[in-house]
């Protein structure tokens, strides 16, 4: 029976999640980092075929843009319209990705948007204070302490649309058969094309294990690093940051400093040299005519948003 007694924070949840889909949170953070620790050992000793590369790139650039483009930019902001193709398609993407469920997740980051940095933000790493030790701990908190607590976003308050939108319902209703085939499925195409046990092996731990670990890593940075250093060239209440290292792992969630400045913004890093490969991907869909209404930054608006010449450029 599924546990719905008031979280102790119940201004931003309704519920805690059940016990058995929380024992997975664990498994399904913990597993897929064990596997990406000792990656670099089991290459050096059996290596790395060109299936198992092939389909981890391809199924992390998938899910990332499923989660960056979709979830992120798309579900939680609104920065386009996509037709309905697209919407189910990008849902489905961001799924494959294993940070959650689609209505989960917006409802989190939206939420963390109302009280970026501030009491009531999910995953702060100033939640316990300034000192060295409570960045320490904020730190593990903001990059991936949080995901434990029991206690789930009330969707009615920040995400009534997706509650409404019954293509997403299904989507969202459909993670676990979801998460099963992005962990096994690269498993499974990797025995029927080497027919055997061990190139099936190769690929889970490779395409399916690694690849998701290293996807939960990059996503959660942007939570944990890009709120603790970087650069801040444009004004926002919190303290967002831009990370240039992590900007192609992260396909431009990293420029975070500016869309924490203009969240509805399409395109995130719009420096010189910025590359954000979710704002190239939503600017083919607009050129294909599958999303419209694009939200592009443009230059008076920029202008408006930058730091003053007198203001810190990090925090």
């Amino acid at each position: 029976m599924t546990d719905t007694r008031p979280a102790p924070r119940s201004d931003f949840s309704d519920r805690l999640r059940h016990p058995v889909p929380h024992l997975f949170v664990y498994a399904f953070a913990i597993v897929p980092a064990i596997a990406l620790v000792a990656a670099v050992p089991l290459a050096w000793g059996w290596g790395l075929t060109w299936l198992d590369a092939g389909l981890a790139l391809g199924l992390y650039v998938v899910s990332m843009l499923g989660v960056t483009v979709g979830f992120h930019r798309y579900f939680t902001h609104g920065s386009f319209t996509a037709n309905r193709p697209l919407r189910i398609a990008l849902a489905v993407a961001g799924s494959l990705a294993v940070q959650g469920p689609v209505r989960h997740w917006v409802a989190d980051h939206r939420r963390h948007h109302a009280y970026a940095d501030a009491e009531g933000d999910p995953h702060s790493p100033w939640r316990y204070g300034t000192s060295p030790a409570a960045l320490v701990r904020g730190f593990w908190h903001a990059h991936m302490g949080w995901i434990f607590d029991r206690s789930l976003t009330d969707q009615r308050r920040f995400a009534p649309d997706l509650l409404a939108d019954p293509d997403i319902d299904r989507v969202h209703r459909g993670f676990t058969v979801l998460t099963i085939l992005s962990v096994f499925g690269p498993g499974v195409v990797g025995g029927l094309v080497t027919w055997s046990w061990w190139g099936a092996f190769t690929a889970f731990f490779w395409a399916g294990l690694v690849r998701v670990a290293v996807s939960h890593h990059v996503a959660w940075s942007t939570n944990s690093i890009c709120h603790l250093v970087g650069e801040r060239p444009y004004r926002a209440r919190d303290r967002s940051t831009n990370v240039w290292l992590l900007a192609v792992p992260s396909m431009g969630e990293s420029w975070h400093n500016l869309h924490h400045a203009d969240p509805t913004s399409a395109r995130h890093g719009v420096g010189r040299g910025e590359i954000d490969i979710s704002a190239g991907t939503i600017r083919l869909f607009e050129k294909l005519g599958w999303a419209w209404n694009v939200r592009w930054p443009t230059e008076k608006r920029l202008a408006k948003l930058a730091a003053r010449p007198d203001e810190p450029a990090a925090a």
